[in-house]
């Protein structure tokens, strides 16, 4: 071989090292990088639903990068607001030394997986999944990445690397009954229902308990939905229960779909999770909403200190993430005396809202008299109290 031959394929030799490198170096890039609008998105390619299957490697030194990913939109104004308004706190709380990223509009169930899997890939050692259906595709995920920190808003199941929390949304919930109870002058309530969980069964039959303080013959109506976030089919309910007699409405809900369909009718409505009053500030009564970020403050800290451990928490009004906010004018001024008893009462553990003697709306008891509900009886409801019509959709009642 001449030495211009030599020449010529030693050229050739290093352009395509160069090349090789060049290619890397972009492969790397594109699997570091944090989008808020793609990362994840539905409808990504099986290719890269197999590539984000591989477990992520060790993280390079730098801000703790912190995942979120939510069942609806960050502007439903309800819950995955509530929860994004928390994220952006705590990247105020903890400025550069965290990095943050969120996926908005994920479906529960297989998508879910490939969505986690993704975030774990961008180099997230922190992720945050905020609606139960999230619940198996992030147990599936923690077991194949020991090294990455997952929290489950209201699941149940736990590992080593999994950890869950919830908001006793229920409090809330029975705040806006006692209102109800009084400012309803047909006596029927109405409730648009996402999803038949104990949750949601909670939330409602605690509503009513609340209605029951100043109106114990109340009724209260449900209309379930069967989704989280779908504003159409929760209007179209709100309209059902108000066609149906109820004047007041409360909804398990995410968006502003019920109050703004009671201001459109003439009704009144509360928010839920979040404050609704300028979606529908002559319906509105008053909010029950969710603060989340005392718990991503006290998460992030800990994995911080690495003195993060699996937990299943449940805040309420005592620790400061659950609260009942901007009470119309025209709520007479014993119901917020009341309002302030019981959020008084639950923050020192003074007031029950679930006591004994207590029997189901079939006039099966439930709780003895001066039997105290604890917590695992609370996560297990799956019964409607005295005043809720009807059956619990699935349920033998």
């Amino acid at each position: 071989m001449t030495d211009s031959h030599k020449r010529a394929l030693l050229r050739f030799s290093l352009r395509l090292t160069a090349l090789a490198a060049s290619a890397s170096a972009a492969l790397l890039a594109g699997c570091g990088q944090s989008s808020n609008s793609d990362a994840g998105a539905p409808g990504a390619s099986s290719a890269a639903s197999a590539a984000a299957a591989a477990p992520a490697a060790t993280p390079a030194a730098g801000p703790l990068k912190v995942g979120f990913f939510y069942v609806g939109p960050v502007g439903d104004g309800g819950w995955s607001f509530a929860h994004d308004n928390a994220r952006k706190a705590l990247e105020k709380d903890f400025g550069d030394k965290i990095a943050t990223t969120f996926v908005e509009n994920v479906n529960e169930g297989p998508d879910a997986e490939r969505v986690i899997r993704d975030l774990v890939q961008q180099g997230n050692t922190l992720i945050f999944g905020t609606s139960f259906g999230f619940m198996e595709s992030m147990v599936k995920v923690a077991a194949d990445n020991p090294n990455v920190k997952f929290e489950h808003a209201t699941g149940y199941k736990t590992a080593a690397n999994l950890g869950t929390y919830d908001a006793r949304t229920y409090e809330g919930a029975y705040m806006a009954g006692v209102v109800a109870g009084k400012m309803s002058k047909s006596g029927v309530l109405g409730v648009v229902g996402s999803v038949p969980i104990p949750e949601v069964i909670r939330n409602i039959d605690s509503f009513t308990l609340g209605a029951q303080v100043f109106n114990p013959k109340a009724k209260v109506r449900v209309v379930w939905v069967g989704d989280w976030h779908n504003p159409p089919k929760e209007t179209e309910a709100a309209t059902a229960l108000i066609n149906g007699g109820a004047d007041v409405l409360m909804q398990n809900t995410d968006s502003p779909a019920v109050i703004k369909t009671a201001e459109s009718m003439g009704k009144r409505a509360f928010g839920w999770d979040s404050d609704m009053t300028a979606y529908g500030p002559k319906a509105h009564l008053g909010s029950a909403v969710i603060n989340w970020e005392p718990y991503y403050k006290k998460v992030t800290q800990d994995v911080l200190d690495n003195t993060w451990k699996p937990e299943q928490v449940w805040w309420g009004v005592k620790e400061g993430a659950i609260d009942f906010v901007s009470i119309a004018d025209d709520v007479p001024q014993e119901v917020k005396d009341k309002l302030n008893e019981v959020k008084s009462g639950l923050k020192d553990s003074s007031y029950v809202i679930w006591k004994g003697p207590l029997k189901d709306n079939t006039g099966k008891q439930v709780l003895a008299q001066g039997q105290t509900a604890d917590d695992t009886f609370l996560r297990s409801i799956n019964f409607y109290v005295p005043g809720v019509e009807g059956k619990v959709p699935g349920g033998q009642k």
